[in-house]
């Protein structure tokens, strides 16, 4: 017997994560969506997993570009997490205005966050309506300041020091 989809949403809506931007560049055109399925994979080789609805312009131009770039969200961040999960319509410039900067793939970071990765695709698997995104770090690069902006039970959240 199948999980009801409702069920399983309520259930996952009890798990904390984190908040990323993935984001990709190919032949001039940048996009980005907020992302909290990510994961560290493997150390050596260094390795990290997302999923992206393959509905995405952002997936689309992952597979194109062959590389991404995700960003780690500060907690002061939430508005760019909101901007990125889908305030603006796919097909419009989520870059518009923003500071950007890039490592060694030319996938855009926005400046400001937490933490980057820049990775190129090694693998992919279909997942139901997903991809499930297994990329290697070519770069990587923080910051010693802030705290990462939270996701719990549909609202942001911040971690106490």
């Amino acid at each position: 017997m199948a999980v009801d989809p409702q069920e399983l949403r309520v259930a996952m809506r009890k798990w904390a994560t984190g908040v990323t931007i993935v984001s990709a560049s190919y032949q001039g055109v940048s996009h980005g969506m907020t992302v909290n399925s990510f994961a560290s994979v493997s150390l050596e080789p260094p390795t990290v997993l997302i999923s992206m609805s393959r509905d995405s312009r952002t997936h689309a131009l992952v597979l194109a570009s062959g590389a991404f770039a995700v960003t780690f969200l500060k907690s002061d961040q939430q508005e760019l997490s909101e901007l990125f999960a889908g305030r603006l319509p796919d097909d419009e410039d989520r870059f518009a205005g923003l500071t950007v900067h890039t490592l060694t793939t030319g996938s855009p970071f926005l400046t400001g966050g937490l933490a980057f990765l820049d990775c190129r695709v090694i693998a992919t698997h279909a997942a139901g309506t997903n991809t499930l995104v297994i990329g290697e770090v070519v770069a990587a690069r923080s910051t010693e300041e802030g705290l990462p902006l939270l996701y719990y039970d549909r609202h942001y959240r911040e971690m106490q020091d």
